[in-house]
């Protein structure tokens, strides 16, 4: 199996595996206050500070079940007087648009933002879009179905200027680039660089004040109540602390699998957004009279999709591409290839002339 689909998930790093196997066996709780259970706890506090590593300085590293979770703490549990509007893109993770379409549900107001053909968001479109109403803007660093870059320092800015907070959808971004300065939250996650599944975590900038989500005994900071894993923790930050070691050479890596998948492809295939602001580690394409699922299934052999992996099973072509204002024949003839740290170079370019065999036998059964 050739694996190209590190957006979805990326394979666990050794490192990560070595940092968690110990606590198989040490099955200490760390909020109790024996011996066992400090000992599980300073694990924990290790991996914070390997995450916080990675975030800006003056914040709090407060641990999830995932991104999803850290996502729905900051866009719930954000409050802030005389405000109730949240300002967000067409272009986000469900994990954002269906908890805005709950919060709209509950009496808040959400604006959704286009983006252009790029998938890039408009500045100027935005800061006309925030009113003195508006209590949080969200947008993603790194869109997962497309890699396009958003300016997250200069849409913070923006924010504040309105006197808003901004919340930065990091998933795709952390540990693979800077997260850059300006966000009041952050949300990541450990599957994406190479560390463990169900374990995630939302930075908190100082000053900024959340309601808690999860009632109970408050263990995590007083905003997430339930028992840590210390396992999932120190995969967590194990993981996060390679790929904060290795972001240049990985992005070298990354840069060279770029180049190496489009000459193997060929001609014919066009890229989906911008691929100037864009991380290279996702190569979203399309072909004209491409049957994408087809493809899918003919091709047993290689792991890609036809876009996230959250949607992937709806059988309704993606949100993203139709935002870039593609129909929705031209977006199920798009396939998503995502690569990265263990990806060789010619374990890609076999898939991909693969790939492009596969959809020249499409074209001839459409001949």
């Amino acid at each position: 199996m050739i694996y190209l689909d590190y957006q979805a998930t990326t394979p666990l790093a050794p490192e990560a595996k070595a940092a968690m196997l110990p606590w198989l066996e040490n099955y200490a709780n760390p909020h109790s206050p024996n011996r066992a259970g400090r000992e599980a706890a300073a694990a924990i506090e290790h991996a914070r500070a390997q995450v916080a590593s990675g975030l800006p300085q003056a914040g709090d590293v407060i641990f999830t079940s995932g991104a999803t979770e850290a996502l729905n703490l900051a866009l719930g549990g954000v409050v802030l007087p005389g405000r109730d509007e949240i300002v967000t893109v067409d272009s986000e993770h469900a994990a954002v648009l269906d908890t805005c379409e709950w919060l709209e549900g509950q009496g808040r107001t959400v604006r959704r933002m286009p983006v252009g053909s790029d998938g890039l968001l408009d500045l100027e479109q935005l800061r006309a879009a925030i009113t003195s109403r508006t209590a949080l803007v969200a947008v993603m660093l790194v869109n997962n179905e497309i890699g396009v870059i958003q300016p997250i320092h200069e849409i913070a800015a923006i924010a504040h200027q309105h006197g808003a907070l901004m919340l930065c959808d990091a998933v795709q971004g952390f540990g693979r680039m800077a997260v850059p300065e300006g966000p009041d939250l952050i949300a990541c996650c450990a599957h994406k660089i190479h560390g463990p599944k169900a374990i995630g975590a939302l930075w908190v900038r100082d000053g900024v004040n959340l309601h808690p989500l999860i009632h109970g005994g408050g263990q995590e900071r007083g905003l997430r109540s339930g028992t840590l894993s210390p396992m999932l923790c120190a995969g967590f930050g194990a993981a996060a602390a390679v790929a904060i070691t290795r972001r240049q050479q990985d992005a070298v890596h990354v840069e060279r699998l770029w180049s190496v998948a489009l000459d193997a492809l060929g001609p014919g295939w066009t890229v989906n957004g911008s691929t100037d602001q864009r991380y290279r580690g996702n190569l979203n394409i399309r072909r004209e009279g491409l049957d994408a699922a087809r493809l899918l299934s003919d091709l047993r052999g290689i792991a890609f999709s036809l876009g996230s992996a959250c949607a992937s099973g709806s059988g309704r072509p993606s949100h993203v591409l139709r935002t870039l204002g593609l129909g929705d024949g031209v977006a199920r003839s798009s396939i998503r290839l995502g690569f990265g740290r263990y990806t060789t170079e010619d374990e890609l370019a076999d898939a991909c002339r693969q790939i492009t065999a596969a959809a020249d036998v499409q074209s001839r059964w459409v001949a």
